[in-house]
């Protein structure tokens, strides 16, 4: 914690203290978990197995367009795969702007409660 950060819980009463422990900055795997719960968790929860569907999709066809023995099954093959990373790509893409969201929410709380500690 930096010096803001302590003079900001020295400021605080006890009520306040729980928001600064609830605001406190969270690990990538933390924020992770923190989006498969909640009233959109549900999103998250398909979204999270999409993406383990096209990794496992990817990889099968990753698999056939190597074997592959005529040019043009391995071009479909590799299409497929290209475009099963590509869902990939966008399905993390959604997560981490999920993530993001509720780093600028905590973020704006404690603006809030340094506001709050202002106005004593």
């Amino acid at each position: 914690m930096d010096k803001l950060d302590r003079m900001i819980e020295t400021a605080l009463a006890e009520e306040d203290r729980a928001i600064v422990e609830e605001t406190q900055e969270l690990g990538f795997f933390t924020q992770f978990t923190r989006q498969l719960a909640g009233p959109n968790a549900w999103v998250s929860w398909v979204s999270t197995g999409a993406i383990f569907i096209y990794v496992g999709l990817a990889l099968w066809c990753g698999y056939e367009f190597f074997t592959a023995s005529e040019p043009l099954a391995a071009i479909k093959w590799g299409l497929g795969a290209a475009v099963s990373v590509v869902v990939i790509g966008l399905f993390k893409l959604f997560m981490f702007g999920e993530m993001q969201a509720d780093r600028i929410i905590r973020e704006l709380k404690r603006v809030e409660l340094i506001l709050a500690a202002r106005e004593r």
